[in-house]
């Protein structure tokens, strides 16, 4: 006997003394865009550990070498963030070329610190050791969004703002389209009021409504 098992054809075929039921081989499951991306990232980030002269180890790593790994992550930016002396410095949209670098987004970054910060306590570490989630790495990023800011002209408080306001007018939205669905007496509030005036006039006077 082939101690190897069936192969796919055999599975699938059915020869004469074949069971009448094959499992189907199970697949692994396919994983989410967010899943995969934080595999490769930090697959990324052991690598440059391991590179790292002289060598690191996880245990060792602290916010300061999480910052040196986002800067030598700068080399293969493709945002065009503008010198203070350039003549395209605080334009959102500059109409020519320049020869100020490129550099990772502020939003990649953080985006990309957040996917290792899961990583790193999915893989054993705990909260109070993540070096991701280090204060010097806050301040960091922090940096790296306002001088971008300042540099590309990107009004981020501006944008938040007009976030908060966009919420803020949802509930009003919804509160008009329940009043207008309680209004037409389609909806649950005008379906009670309808039975409730049903049972009034089946009971007679002495049914009358509490002030309740």
């Amino acid at each position: 006997m082939d101690p190897s098992g069936p192969g796919p054809s055999s599975a699938v075929g059915g020869g004469g003394d074949a069971p009448a039921a094959v499992a189907p081989q199970q697949r692994p499951a396919q994983l989410s865009r967010y899943e995969s991306q934080k595999r490769r990232d930090w697959n990324t980030f052991l690598q440059y550990l391991r590179n790292h002269r002289p060598p690191l180890t996880l245990a060792r790593c602290s916010g300061a070498h999480v910052i040196e790994f986002l800067r030598y992550l700068d080399q293969f930016g493709k945002t065009k963030v503008h010198a203070a002396g350039c003549a395209y410095y605080g334009q959102p949209a500059p109409p020519g070329p320049c020869p100020c670098p490129l550099r990772q987004a502020w939003g990649s970054l953080d985006a990309l610190i957040g996917r290792l910060r899961a990583a790193y306590e999915e893989s054993g570490g705990t909260p109070e050791s993540n070096p991701f989630a280090a204060r010097a790495v806050r301040i960091y990023l922090r940096e790296v969004r306002d001088s971008q800011a300042k540099a590309r002209g990107i009004p981020y408080e501006k944008k938040k703002r007009k976030r908060a306001q966009q919420q803020a007018a949802e509930p009003s939205s919804s509160s008009s389209a329940a009043a207008a669905a309680g209004g037409s007496g389609s909806g649950s509030i005008g379906s009670a009021a309808a039975a409730t005036a049903a049972a009034h006039q089946a009971g007679g006077s002495s049914a009358a409504p509490s002030n309740t």
